[in-house]
């Protein structure tokens, strides 16, 4: 039984050629990886952060007081 890697003598060439765009494909799948996880981490502090303000708008409009008109500044 004859090697098929003996037979065809591009066979060799065209493996390390797969090899290699399989290597880069794993980089960057890796990069896209690590991208969307700062993302997905970045969003979630955001979403936190946002919650967070509008409970303190809600609890401000609920304060006594936060409908009545200013007074005037001492200067006046």
């Amino acid at each position: 039984m004859r090697d098929p890697a003996t037979s065809d003598p591009d066979l060799g060439t065209r493996i390390d050629a797969l090899e290699m765009r399989l290597t880069e494909q794993d980089a960057v799948i890796d990069d896209l990886n690590a991208t969307i996880t700062a993302q997905w981490r970045q969003i979630d502090a955001l979403s936190r952060r946002m919650a967070k303000l509008v409970e303190e708008v809600e609890e401000a409009g609920h304060r006594p007081g936060s409908n009545a008109p200013e007074p005037p500044p001492p200067h006046y």
